[in-house]
């Protein structure tokens, strides 16, 4: 089967998702009197990677729907509670409205892009041999469900063969976590639908597999594995919390919650091909790999987005419009962050940020 274009009618599909999980999650209480779970806490870096203040004019102005747009009208019109530009490590451009850098903002989807990272590691370090190795192998709780004899590979790729429906299944999912329930048995409990590795299919529960496999995998939390390998030697700044079921279990799909500012520093790390402070935290090979297409999807590689056009750039995405996008070409880092639950035009965004990656070249 070809690859799925990531079209206009895909991306309404997937915001409505993640604007079922939000709305049913909050209406619905917790089926014990016990609140829902709490998110764990991931401790920052002593010795913080720097991001300078250095503002500068950015005169940005963009086509979309044969309309010239500029920077501004945009950041008004979608409600966008933070933007952060880095060039390099300055921050050219940093705007809050509604929020402050202090705030802790929800990840979405871009929590995915987190747990990509997570199994590249635990690949460089051996407690996972191989990314064709079937995910059975590590998670034999898995035998027999729709996920026996899929490989990690296929995970990372959206492309597991599970039967499942984005827009109505990741709700359910996430309902289950906030009221306790382990998500582990929502895992056993999918059914194949379709070949492994014959399309691609958006699918949530395939980085909740992920990131139970990189618990059990190597022995440790996957919180706990993300402060330790991740967010302390990329140098991030200020503390952040992870969202899990009560039960032992990170979701992978979502809920980091996290300051705009460390955000741009995941991306930052990304830039610079997994290096941050002259120390290589993801392996090089794996930000390539990861940022490259997954041969399903032309816009989509290892739990990553891609500008796609030849371009080289490449984005982690969550619900409503978060992202941290990155431009190789330019040497540019973007987080764009939200409050709103509204559906957003992906098309329109990739066409901003890559107009202010190409400003900030132009200014330098």
């Amino acid at each position: 089967m070809p690859s799925t274009p990531i079209t206009p009618l895909r991306r309404r599909t997937l915001a409505v998702a993640f604007a079922l999980t939000a709305a049913v999650a909050v209406a619905a209480p917790p089926a014990s009197a016990s609140a829902a779970p709490t998110p764990d806490l991931i401790r920052p870096a002593g010795n913080p990677v720097e991001l300078r203040a250095a503002p500068r004019k950015l005169t940005v102005t963009y086509t979309h729907d044969g309309q010239e747009r500029t920077l501004a009208d945009f950041l008004g019109r979608t409600k966008t509670n933070g933007f952060v530009v880095l060039d390099g490590q300055k921050i050219v451009y940093e705007r809050y409205a509604g929020a402050s850098r202090d705030t802790r903002f929800q990840s979405w989807s871009m929590a995915k892009s987190f747990a990509s990272a997570a199994v590249g590691i635990a690949l460089s370090e051996g407690r996972i041999r191989s990314v064709s190795d079937p995910v059975t192998k590590y998670l034999p709780e898995l035998r027999g469900s729709g996920y026996d004899g899929v490989s990690i590979r296929d995970l990372l790729r959206m492309s597991s063969g599970i039967d499942w429906n984005e827009r109505e299944d990741v709700a359910r999912v996430q309902v289950a976590a906030n009221r306790g329930y382990p998500v582990k048995k929502l895992a056993a409990a999918q059914e194949r639908g379709w070949k492994p590795g014959s399309r691609f299919e958006y699918t949530s529960m395939n980085s909740f597999v992920l990131a139970r496999l990189v618990s059990k995998a190597t022995g440790t939390p996957y919180h706990r594995y993300v402060e330790r390998k991740i967010w302390r030697p990329a140098g991030m700044a200020d503390t952040a919390d992870i969202g899990n079921d009560g039960n032992g279990d990170n979701l992978g799909y979502c809920c980091f919650f996290a300051t705009a500012r460390d955000y741009a520093r995941f991306g930052l790390l990304y830039l610079r091909d997994g290096r941050a402070k002259n120390r290589q935290v993801v392996p090089a090979a794996w930000v390539k790999r990861s940022t490259a297409p997954s041969g399903v999807n032309p816009r989509y590689g290892l739990h990553w987005w891609l500008g796609g056009d030849g371009a080289g750039d490449f984005m982690a995405a969550g619900f409503g419009g978060q992202y941290i996008y990155v431009s190789p070409e330019h040497g540019v880092v973007i987080v764009r962050s939200t409050h709103s639950t509204s559906p957003n035009d992906q098309e329109e965004e990739l066409t901003v940020f890559r107009a202010v990656a190409a400003e900030v070249a132009r200014t330098r």
